[in-house]
């Protein structure tokens, strides 16, 4: 029989194509559905099946968990996205020399050709107005604004050298996102939960969390691309019930649900046979899954059962729609299974009025942001999980005014430097990577681009990122397509 599509990515996911599974004699996907007595309404119980069963099980079950091509560091990933893109020059990249030189003309020579969104080339220099200190053992200098932080600040690793291609809000997003700047890429959620499907049976493998204003990316930042699209982000609502439509409606009892479930699974399982789309075990996961998450996910939602010392570390409200509480149920998320979570909190473009904007983001987030980490530290977590704090781009050293748009005192785009951080998940904590000049214009020291980073998070998982691969209308594609490093400085 000829090998399916679905069946060739599976190979190209587990060993960059060079090996297939071992064939199980007299066993076939009829099997699993019709004659060895589990059936289609048990399907989790795929998960007790071991060695090349799992694999012929694949095409049924596509987030079954599967090992990475090599040891791996982290197990999860927390990406806290901060969408927007925050000011690395008043929170990760003091630079005294800029601030002397407040208010004076930047030098032509450093603005050269390049383009901006908003403001002239010669618009004028802007020193941050918030005071930097060295924090810890490891000296990291962080900004007044994020005291929290400050406190683990021998637990993060900062990059100040990131860079991107892209200067506006919407491609940006996506890139970092995605590794592309168009639309209809698989983002790295989706290929994270593709090579090593879910440790969880009752929730999705990826879960996206969002507060603030919304992402100029949108759903596009999380979506599946062209892979199946059971590997696509799963958005749970902070307030009432966290996936539209999870509870039955009046009338249907949980025996009637589960009947019906088993009807749909029995008819798609007859579908899947015949034709073989991979879209098909999609529908089918997608079923039980949400059957079962009829129970989990309200549970996971409740923090009404975490301790007042856990609630008042992290800010976070019961009931509320924060990212306080969006960090608690990430937390929640990864002890449950749940392979990669984003957090995306929005409103971080301060075109105007930069040091009020960072003030109420700042405030919104910091304590959280440094809770988290505390908690899986001291849960034991910190060391499987691998947390990511970033923007999409950085911003301008020179001042945004226009009387015509009503702004003043902000900060436009920019893309040739800005700052990250990352935590836990073999990541080396306690260390400052890159640098940039005296105006925090160009990076001066050890470049990091977003292909670079997003090689460095598939490494930590256990993966080779130029062979973690999907065949699609012809080629192969991955997420970094088609460079990028790994960061080793980063790797513990």
């Amino acid at each position: 029989m000829k090998r399916s599509h679905e069946a060739k990515n599976l190979i190209h996911r587990c060993d960059g194509g060079a090996h297939a599974p071992a064939a199980l004699p007299g066993i076939t996907r009829r099997h699993f559905f019709e004659e060895c007595g589990v059936g289609v309404g048990k399907i989790a119980l795929a998960s007790l099946l071991c060695g090349g069963a799992r694999a012929a099980f694949a095409a049924a079950d596509p987030m079954l968990a599967r090992p990475p091509q090599f040891a791996a560091k982290a197990k999860h990933v927390i990406y806290l996205f901060m969408a927007g893109a925050p000011s690395q020059l008043d929170l990760f990249d003091p630079k005294p020399v800029l601030s002397k030189h407040d208010g004076e003309p930047i030098p032509a020579e450093i603005v050269k050709d390049q383009r901006y969104a908003f403001i002239q080339r010669d618009a004028a220099l802007m020193g941050s107005r918030f005071q930097f200190a060295k924090r810890g053992e490891s000296g990291a200098e962080i900004s007044e604004m994020l005291p929290h932080l400050a406190t683990v600040a021998d637990d993060i690793a900062i990059i100040r050298s990131m860079h991107t291609n892209q200067f506006n809000h919407a491609p940006a997003q996506l890139f970092m996102n995605t590794g592309s700047p168009l639309p209809g890429r698989p983002s790295m959620g989706s290929w994270v939960s593709y090579g090593l499907g879910s440790e969880s049976s009752d929730l999705p493998g990826f879960v996206v969390l969002t507060t603030g204003q919304g992402s100029s990316g949108g759903a596009n930042n999380w979506g599946g691309g062209f892979l199946p699209t059971v590997y696509q982000g799963v958005p749970f609502r902070s307030q009432g019930d966290p996936i539209l439509n999870v509870g039955n409606p009046a009338g249907i009892d949980d025996a009637m649900q589960r009947e019906a479930v088993d009807l749909l699974g029995r008819m798609n399982a007859h579908s899947l046979e015949r034709i073989g789309d991979p879209e098909i075990a999609t529908r089918i996961a997608n079923y039980e899954l949400a059957y079962r998450m009829q129970s989990s996910a309200p549970e996971l939602m409740d923090l009404s059962g975490e301790s007042p010392e856990t609630l008042a570390m992290y800010g976070a409200e019961p009931g509320e729609a924060s990212f306080a509480n969006n960090c608690l149920l990430a937390r929640r998320l990864v002890e449950r299974g749940v392979r990669f979570v984003n957090c995306y909190h929005g409103s971080w473009d301060h075109h105007s009025d930069v040091e009020g904007g960072l003030r109420g983001k700042c405030a919104e987030t910091d304590r959280a942001c440094a809770a988290l980490i505390q908690d899986l530290k001291q849960r034991g977590l910190l060391d499987e999980t691998l947390v990511v704090w970033g923007g999409e781009f950085g911003r301008t050293p020179m001042v945004e005014s226009s009387a015509a748009l009503g702004r003043s005192m902000g900060r436009d785009h920019h893309p040739q430097a800005f700052s990250m951080w990352l935590a836990g998940g073999g990541i080396k904590p306690g260390q400052t990577l890159g640098a940039t000049d005296d105006l925090g214009f160009h990076i001066t020291e050890r470049p990091v681009h977003v292909h670079d980073l997003q090689a460095t998070i598939l490494q930590l998982l256990g993966f080779d990122h130029t062979q973690l691969t999907y065949r699609f209308q012809g080629r192969d594609f991955r997420l970094t397509d088609v460079h990028g490093e790994v960061v080793q400085e980063l790797i513990a």
